[in-house]
């Protein structure tokens, strides 16, 4: 089974753990004892006695203030998928938060108030969901209960979205009618949504594409460990361990070892302790290679005719995680999966309004959750592909020398 990672956002109130409640609920993912604690802790009660959104307000303070702070994690599955959700907090002030649990996401649910429709929030989380190229988006226009489920009122707000997906070329945008409190179209369709002829949201999670063909991705792996045993049975063994970040690797392959640049063969792949004559993408292995070169943890071994960029200086957008501010001269660790390297600060070109995209000049220090533009360079040369083309080769961030504290979320342009 595949997995499925999406992420809710929306404004506060708009019902994102209740619908995560319901999707678990529904979908009978809930265990007994949990049901029996859900029922004692509840105030906000549906028909069925409890309140599903103190599944995923697991802190004390967001129960108390009914507000999501944190992003909290939730796993569930189906007899077709499995899914892991990120349900993160709608406040502004948390945008860090929503740009952390967003970057490993595969698709965006954004839920909108069907009494309020697209607001200031909205757009906020379009805009972050356009910057992180999301490849899918669902559009939950929630509460329809308390609009009585007008089809009016629905279509009307997916006119206003549409208009907002079209600015920010966002693809793949799916509109649904639903009440995460009463369960209409979550996982069950409803019978007084009759005007709605499409599937529910659990029928569209459990069926959207994700798997992109593996045929097409550029072939990614990066050595995380090198095992060299030296005994007397395995003397002369030499093994690359990681994992297929994407694409397929198969025995003769023509590879190249990066940033080394130098060209080699594959002699031998193994996995799950066994040779095997291919891997594939998210497959742990072990790579074994026809000479004798040194690599080490972080170095990567790609296709021959498929290569990323090499490059000791590059421009990239970031998050800003730190209550240290962020100047220009700065110095820092870049870490990009298993690799890290000393790197430096050399220009903050702009920030980015994450409520309308637009570039404002700098004229102070970057504060927490501001998002900037700016060149990085890197003490010796960094492996990586845009974020645009690959997620996972073109992320990394940014850590404190002296604390060792993640301070920045960088996506590579």
């Amino acid at each position: 089974m595949d997995i499925l990672r999406f992420i809710t956002a929306g404004s506060v109130d708009d019902g994102k753990s209740t619908l995560i409640g319901r999707l678990l609920y529904d979908s009978k993912n809930i265990l007994i004892d949990q049901l029996e604690t859900l029922e004692k802790q509840s105030k906000n009660k549906n028909e069925n006695g409890i309140d599903l959104a103190i599944l995923t307000d697991g802190l004390r303070a967001e129960r108390e203030q009914g507000i999501t702070i944190d992003v909290a994690y939730r796993y569930f599955s189906t007899p077709k998928r499995k899914f892991i959700i990120a349900d993160a907090p709608g406040h502004i002030q948390y945008t860090r938060n929503m740009i952390t649990g967003a970057s490993n996401s595969q698709l965006i649910v954004i839920l909108i108030d069907a009494r309020q429709g697209v607001i200031e929030q909205t757009r906020r989380h379009s805009i972050i969901a356009s910057l992180l190229k999301m490849k899918n988006v669902v559009v939950a226009i929630n509460k329809m209960d308390l609009v009585d489920y007008s089809e009016e009122v629905f279509n009307d707000i997916k006119a206003q979205y549409e208009l907002v997906a079209q600015k920010l070329k966002l693809e793949n945008v799916n509109y649904f009618p639903i009440s995460a409190f009463h369960g209409d179209n979550v996982v069950s369709k409803s019978k007084k949504t009759d005007w709605y002829g499409g599937e529910t949201l659990l029928d569209f999670l459990e069926n959207v594409e994700i798997n992109r063909n593996q045929e097409n991705e550029n072939p990614r792996f990066q050595v995380q460990y090198v095992i060299r045993p030296q005994t007397d049975e395995l003397h002369d063994y030499r093994g690359y361990a990681g994992e297929v970040i994407s694409g397929i690797y198969k025995k003769g392959d023509d590879i190249t070892v990066l940033p080394q640049n130098i060209q080699t063969k594959i002699s031998k792949i193994e996995t799950g302790g066994r040779e095997v004559d291919f891997v594939l993408t998210n497959q742990p292995a072990v790579i074994h290679i026809e000479d004798d070169i040194d690599i080490s943890r972080g170095d990567f071994l790609v296709k021959t005719n498929q290569q990323p960029k090499v490059e000791n200086e590059f421009e990239a957008v970031v998050c800003w995680l730190d209550k240290k501010e962020l100047n220009e001269g700065n110095k820092y660790f870049i870490q990009h999966k298993s690799k890290t390297l000393k790197a430096i600060v050399k220009e903050i070109e702009y920030k980015i309004d994450v409520n309308t995209l637009e570039q404002i000049p700098i004229t102070e220090s970057i504060k927490l959750n501001e998002v900037v533009k700016l060149r990085l360079k890197t003490a010796s040369p960094l492996v990586f592909d845009s974020f645009e083309e690959s997620k996972s080769t073109g992320n990394a961030i940014l850590i404190d020398e002296t604390s060792n504290s993640t301070v920045g979320a960088v996506m590579i342009l």
